[in-house]
């Protein structure tokens, strides 16, 4: 029996839209399920059927006539028969037979059919929305809506689907001779600034070898490092030929599980192409969808087209990239989003009255943002400004404001908007703000410091932004006092390890058992890079910029530096996978991670990067 059952599930989970069921929801359904056989000529639904029900054709041929006669459509092994799914209709929902005009269901060959009542499929509808969409839509639907997942799909992928991977490859390739060593060929990777080398034999390609290699197969096993590199090096490498696309390439690499391959012309090596390189180019979605954002004319479009935005993180989550790039990819469409609207306002109401620069704050502007962020915007005005031109600028705001959220991003909970008129001040004003917060680090000014310190300009006057950035960093560069109490400020998020280094996990709630990967992981960094660049005069806003320009300064040591972009990378790419995950089921993302999610092994690395930004903040504290 259980056998049976399991051949049923396995057949079931075949067939739209059950294929999108989880498992335990699946196998609710199997239990429900009848099993029905009909003999060859006899009609639907069987003798002492009544009530409605679907009918899922595993085994043989099924005729659907109209009253007169005539054939409507045939079904075979997999089809879906739902001429007596609907309680107030006896039609099939993808024909034009009315209820005036019964369907005759015949069987053309004897049959056997699976049948489950309309009220189990509600209930599970219920809870599964795909399932009801699609028996409440016709077949015309259902296609349209296939049609707008491949036309997104094209969008999402037409990148690498359409571009030949000699225009990613990189040459001439590096190459080492199978007789040098394995510290040779690490040196020579070291120097040359490369990831793996072919190995040659006699001017023929006889392998390949990867740093990977060299750890796994060298250091790992204790080999000698004089060994010739032919004893870790990967015979009968894989190659691709420079004629096929990107794609080709990449799902090549992903399905043999590995980072490099060779590209050949006629059978010979002429380059090298890696999965870095092509999940790079996957930024080129961004410019794609921004170029399809550039020429929508109505707010109704911009909002469709920001469906895509969650399918894009997916897709980039997919593909392995780093949070750095869905970062700066997100970031890049949600600043052609508001370009557009920004333009579509001035259509509406005229050309600004005075020079303008509409600025992004926090994530955007550091290029660390996710699908449908909460909006953090600021408008400064040239100082040339008059009291009555606010009123341009007010529906300037209100418009664009109101157009980011219909397209997804949502009004700020705190109010960090240009329609509020406090961020919506002439380039004086904002000089004042930096200069008080500064001079003066109330708690609420430290606040303001942790959003407005990370600026970036979207549209408009990029010098009035530039002016004012340059007096802060003057100001903030010998302040010490101003970065004691700022770091002070940010000591208050710490990562979430205990005394024995275990997580400490939220203990009531919604989100009970979770870390939340925001607040206690990327945030704390996040601060960490803010008060390394204000003191050392830094003025880049990208969080890993920060880090990497303050490296070697007074405030950051190299090392320190760079153990501190592996936590925030590492935690950047659990936030994104988990995020992509939450989206795939049909949820809203969040940044709380469950330790059950992940494996051991990233359970301990995740302890690691944890322990490397407490150490950092108490090296801060330590220090002011």
């Amino acid at each position: 029996m259980a056998t049976e059952l399991s051949e049923i599930s396995t057949f079931i989970h075949s067939i739209p839209p059950f294929d999108s069921l989880p498992k335990q929801v699946l196998a609710q359904l199997v239990r429900e399920l009848t099993i029905n056989y009909v003999r060859k000529g006899d009609y639907l639904p069987p003798k002492g059927v009544n009530e409605p029900r679907l009918y899922i054709l595993r085994k043989g041929a099924i005729s659907c006539l109209s009253s007169d006669g005539e054939l409507v459509s045939r079904l075979g092994e997999g089809d879906l028969c739902d001429a007596f799914y609907h309680h107030d209709e006896q039609t099939l929902s993808n024909s034009k037979i009315t209820s005036e005009s019964p369907l005759q269901v015949q069987t053309d060959e004897d049959c056997l059919l699976y049948s489950v009542k309309a009220a189990v499929l509600d209930e599970i509808g219920a809870r599964f929305p795909s399932i009801s969409d699609y028996f409440s839509q016709n077949s015309a639907q259902r296609l349209k809506n296939k049609m707008s997942q491949v036309n997104e799909e094209a969008i999402l992928s037409s990148t690498l689907m359409n571009t030949a991977v000699s225009n990613f490859y990189q040459s001439p390739i590096a190459s080492i001779n199978a007789e040098k060593t394995i510290q040779q060929a690490a040196m020579q990777m070291n120097e040359e600034g490369y990831s793996c080398l072919v190995v040659i034999d006699k001017e023929n390609p006889v392998g390949i070898v990867t740093d990977k290699d060299i750890r796994r197969r060298c250091v790992a096993t204790g080999l000698a490092t004089s060994a010739a590199i032919s004893e870790i090096m990967t015979r009968n490498m894989y190659t691709i030929d420079v004629k096929s696309n990107a794609y080709d390439a990449l799902m090549m690499m992903t399905a043999k599980h590995i980072h490099h391959l060779p590209v050949t012309r006629h059978d010979q090596l002429v380059g090298m192409v890696t999965v870095t390189d092509l999940i790079n180019n996957e930024g080129h979605n961004a410019i794609n969808l921004s170029s399809i954002i550039h020429k929508a004319r109505t707010i109704t479009e911009l909002k469709e087209i920001s469906q895509l935005l969650p399918k894009l993180q997916i897709r980039l989550a997919k593909l392995g990239s780093s949070a750095d790039h869905v970062g700066k990819s997100i970031s890049a469409i949600t600043m052609a989003f508001t370009k557009r609207l920004i333009a579509m306002a001035e259509y509406k109401y005229g050309q600004a009255p005075v020079p303008y620069a509409w600025l992004a704050a926090g994530s955007q502007a550091r290029q660390e943002q996710l699908a449908h962020s909460d909006q953090d915007n600021a408008i400064i005005i040239c100082n040339t400004m008059k009291p009555y031109d606010d009123a341009w600028f007010e529906s300037l705001a209100t418009f664009v404001c109101d157009g980011l959220a219909e397209c997804g991003f949502i009004y700020c909970p705190g109010d960090i908007m240009a329609t509020n008129p406090k961020w919506r001040q002439p380039q004086k004003m904002w000089h004042k703000y930096f200069t008080d917060w500064v001079e003066t680090p109330s708690p609420k000014a430290l606040l303001n410091s942790s959003i407005f310190f990370d600026l970036e300009t979207v549209y408009g006057d990029v010098s009035l932004l530039n002016q004012v950035r340059k007096k802060l960093l003057h100001k903030t560069q010998n302040n010490t006092l101003f970065i004691a109490h700022l770091t002070k400020n940010a000591l208050n998020l710490r990562p979430p390890l205990g005394f024995f280094r275990d997580f400490v996990l939220k203990q009531n709630g919604k989100h009970r058992a979770t870390l939340d990967l925001k607040n206690n992981g990327i945030a704390p960094v996040v601060d960490l890079a803010r008060i390394y660049a204000l003191s050392e005069g830094i003025s880049a806003v990208n969080t890993i910029e920060r880090i990497q320009q303050a490296a070697g300064t007074p405030s950051l040591s190299k090392e320190s530096a760079e153990n501190l972009i592996d936590a925030y990378e590492f935690l950047g790419m659990l936030r994104v996978e988990h995020q992509a995950k939450e989206l795939m089921r049909g949820k809203s993302a969040d940044n709380f991670l469950s330790p059950k999610e992940i494996s051991k092994l990233e359970q301990g690395h995740l302890k690691d990067a944890f322990k490397v930004i407490k150490n950092l903040q108490d090296a801060r504290q330590s220090s002011y």
